[in-house]
């Protein structure tokens, strides 16, 4: 189970140059993805063999000046209720403002840990400094430089000494997780009921703490599978305002801990920012993915060229991941539930996809050959075998070049969609990837 840490803090005391610090492992990997370069908000640390996922809440502040603390206090008690442990930031030259104090007073209400870290302590002598924090009531204060790195061992010790273990549950091995993800009211706990029904009795809650996800197993018509559900879906938010922030912290669990997502979009709505916030989540984890619009039961017309150009709308948004089922339907009447559970499955099974060697050649290399890549400053790319790796969590394809660095992104999608036109795999993320042969 993914343990999750927030960065709290006021505006320019290093949220973001922290959050770079302690995702910079996987920072790297990651940026040479597409669409990767918005959500900088979201990321996962490594340390020691642990891991987990840290939230930078500075990006999700409206800038002006009046609500603009209102909302940094609000994203606080947002934070302190869906993460595990909160990074309280201050900053060693300014000193103690009024408004830490006030944060300070919301974190010392909270049932979680929470790490005072004093950032932009370059040298020694600053760290006398950092005794005016004990003030605030947090505990020891940490003294550290995320611009340097100094420090930041210390805390990612401490930080793991907080984080519980995450300890293995009841879940069975094998049978598909799936996480109804989207915006608030956008029909996700209508969706649920639908599936789970009134038949209370076949369903089993494995409850978590609070915190953790609640899976609820559902078994019936040939479907066997979990619904992960954040605890607290089904309560209805304390929050009302439509805050960007809540819905995608709600949903960053969710996700981590699925197989497949089922993202719900508004038809009344379409797609919005938030849906994409989302669904970078769900592509940042690798997770396979099915979009339903719902409340279609709400639109006048509903002819197939109607359908066509919200289906087209979708793609183009999403793009360059455009390889999902998109099923139109309506949680209260029902409409295409059953194909949403059976598609849900279906995609599911795709991520086990496996393409034999000698097919995957016979096919891809014809292909290549007719479009090889591209030549870069005079030197031909020769790509004269591939394979899929066996045991991956999604199928992973590997093709061997004698120059794989000049082989660029845009090539790359072009593999991934060949391999799509031959072999089933639509809603699964899939890895391409280029290797010196």
């Amino acid at each position: 189970m993914g343990n999750l840490v927030a960065i709290v803090g006021r505006p320019n005391v290093g949220k973001s140059t922290l959050f770079n610090r302690l995702t910079k492992s996987r920072k790297a990997i990651v940026s040479d993805e597409a669409g990767t370069t918005r959500d900088r908000q979201y990321g996962k640390c490594e340390w020691n063999g642990r891991e987990f996922s840290v939230v930078d809440t500075g990006g999700w502040v409206v800038k002006s000046d009046d609500i603009f603390e209102e909302e940094i206090r609000k994203q606080v008690v947002i934070a302190t209720e869906e993460a595990d442990l909160v990074l309280f930031l201050v900053d060693i030259n300014t000193g103690l403002t009024d408004w830490d104090e006030d944060v300070a007073l919301i974190l010392r209400k909270a049932k979680l840990p929470v790490l005072l870290v004093v950032n932009k302590a370059d040298n020694f002598d600053q760290y006398y400094g950092a005794a005016e924090f004990y003030k605030l009531g947090l505990g020891d204060p940490i003294p550290i430089s995320a611009a340097t790195g100094s420090g930041t061992g210390d805390l990612l010790d401490t930080v793991l000494a907080n984080l519980k273990e995450s300890g293995g549950s009841d879940i069975e091995e094998g049978i598909p997780r799936f996480a109804v993800v989207g915006r608030p009211n956008a029909g996700k706990s209508s969706l649920i009921n639908a599936f789970i029904g009134e038949d209370r009795h076949i369903v089993t809650d494995i409850a978590g703490t609070t915190r953790d996800s609640i899976y609820t197993r559902y078994d019936k018509f040939g479907f066997d599978f979990y619904l992960v559900d954040t605890a607290g879906i089904r309560r209805k938010n304390k929050v009302t305002e439509d805050l960007e922030f809540y819905s995608v912290m709600r949903s960053i669990r969710a996700i981590e801990n699925s197989d497949v997502c089922i993202l719900m979009i508004d038809a009344t709505r379409g797609i919005e920012a938030q849906d994409m916030n989302i669904f970078q989540l769900i592509q940042r984890n690798n997770k396979s993915l099915v979009v339903v619009v719902n409340k279609w039961d709400l639109v006048e017309n509903k002819d197939q060229v109607v359908v066509k150009t919200f289906e087209n709308a979708i793609r183009d948004r999403m793009a360059p991941f455009t390889d999902f089922p998109i099923i139109f339907a309506s949680a209260i009447t029902k409409q295409r539930i059953f194909k949403v559970l059976e598609t849900a499955k279906q995609v599911y099974l795709n991520r086990t996809a496996k393409v034999g060697t000698s097919k995957l050649n016979e096919v891809m290399l014809p292909i290549i050959e007719a479009f090889p890549p591209p030549s870069v400053k005079g030197k031909y790319i020769k790509i004269k075998y591939c394979m899929q790796v066996p045991n991956t969590q999604i199928p992973t394809f590997v093709f061997y070049a004698n120059l794989p660095q000049y082989v660029k992104e845009p090539y790359r999608r072009f593999l991934e969609n060949k391999i799509r036109e031959n072999w089933q795999m639509t809603g699964c993320p899939i890895n391409v990837f280029i290797r010196q042969k």
